[in-house]
């Protein structure tokens, strides 16, 4: 395996098992550091609205495969981790590129959770409210968001705690590259 692409709706737990996969020697690759470089180069604030639309825009103008066909030219060596997968349309564009060296994780967890998660976090471009929370969720699913997530190779849930989600990760990542 060469590359491994992660996926989830927001607040899922991404960033941890990033955190997991980096301790691991992956290298790590953003889509969202794709999109958010292109909202800055903009003049954009890093906001959900703006940094959320303008994607938005740009997958509808480009085609839902284009952050990942903007990402791809970063993707580079073995043990590469790529967060931020997003649809099934990105998918095509991952698996055309790597073939048998792509595997998808997904992360899940319920609506609930992520939300008391995002609340926790307090992170810029996250949803403010529970009416934009929602409002993203829809607009994630309608890139096709759910399509990934049902395809992965692996689905990791996270419910529970914070070390148990870790552990998890970890085991699935090292049955990966050991």
């Amino acid at each position: 395996m060469r590359v491994v692409c992660l996926t989830g709706m927001p607040g899922c737990g991404k960033e941890e098992a990033l955190a997991v996969a980096q301790s691991l020697g992956f290298s790590i690759i953003r889509m969202g550091d794709v999109v958010r470089e292109e909202a800055n180069r903009r003049g954009l604030p890093i906001t959900d609205a703006a940094v959320g639309g303008m994607a938005n825009a740009e997958r509808q103008t480009h085609g839902l495969g284009v952050w990942a066909e903007r990402t791809l030219p970063r993707i580079r060596g073995d043990r590469v981790f790529v967060d931020g997968l997003r649809g099934r349309a990105e998918l095509e564009v991952f698996r055309k590129a790597f073939g048998d060296d792509l595997v998808v994780v997904a992360v899940h967890a319920s609506p609930k959770t992520r939300y008391d998660r995002m609340l926790r976090r307090q992170r810029r471009d996250d949803a403010a409210s529970p009416e934009a929370f929602h409002a993203r969720d829809v607009r994630e699913l309608g890139w096709g968001l759910g399509d990934a997530i049902a395809m992965a190779d692996i689905m990791l849930v996270n419910e529970g705690t914070l070390e148990e989600f870790r552990r998890q990760a970890k085991a699935a990542l090292e049955r990966l590259h050991g």
